[in-house]
């Protein structure tokens, strides 16, 4: 069964394979963690700042995972990322947020690291997307990045939305998406997500069934 086509010539992934799988794979959800936070926490909210200066401003509020309570921290984040309402945050990895707002350009941000900068965020915009034919790119599944940083000259994001395109990028080499049409419709509500062990990309469909994106570095 074909799963995806071959187009990434430049990201140099490999053929795609489907291997099947019984148990069921973690997946993130917001959750962050990096070399200087022991253990990994849950950003929860942010509480705005009360103030004219920081009126789009809030104060970060955490779950450490071996903890039961909330943890409020005097980081400083924009509000419209944790407002749900915004709607503009699309998914999360390794301590990066992905936003996408209406001009279609999908962020990365550094926000919602507890351990970075707020007062020199990081912002890496990466180019349009990209729609493939009878697809959207509208609604994200969700976000997944194969390295800690999208700063990293070998990371490569990964993006699955809702229906039959995935859309890679390599942030920090020459970016541009490479995009892919899913064949089989029992990955289309699926999310992306990266095995480190296997260095590759992988996506758990409906019966246990896992594709498999190989990717060569």
């Amino acid at each position: 069964m074909s799963l995806l086509l071959s187009r990434l010539s430049k990201l140099c992934v490999g053929k795609p394979d489907l291997v099947r799988r019984s148990s069921l794979l973690l997946l993130s959800n917001g959750f962050s963690s990096s070399l200087l936070q022991t253990p990994p926490c849950r950003t929860l909210t942010a509480h705005p700042c009360g103030d004219d200066e920081d009126e789009y401003l809030g104060k970060l509020v955490i779950m450490n995972a071996n903890e039961s309570r909330f943890t409020y921290l005097e980081k400083k984040v924009p509000l419209e990322i944790v407002d749900p309402d915004e709607r503009i945050t699309i998914g999360a990895s390794h301590g990066w947020v992905a936003t996408l707002k209406d001009d279609g350009i999908l962020r990365l941000q550094d926000d919602l690291n507890p351990y970075a900068s707020d007062t020199d965020p990081k912002r890496i915009p990466l180019p349009p997307l990209v729609t493939l034919p009878h697809c959207q790119t509208h609604i994200v599944t969700n976000v997944a990045m194969s390295s800690s940083s999208p700063e990293d000259e070998d990371c490569v994001v990964a993006v699955k939305f809702l229906g039959p395109q995935i859309s890679f990028c390599r942030p920090a080499n020459k970016p541009e998406w490479r995009n892919i049409r899913i064949e089989n419709p029992c990955f289309y509500s699926s999310r992306v997500m990266f095995s480190k062990k296997h260095d590759t990309f992988r996506i758990l469909g409906s019966g246990g069934t896992l594709g498999r994106v190989n990717i060569h570095r």
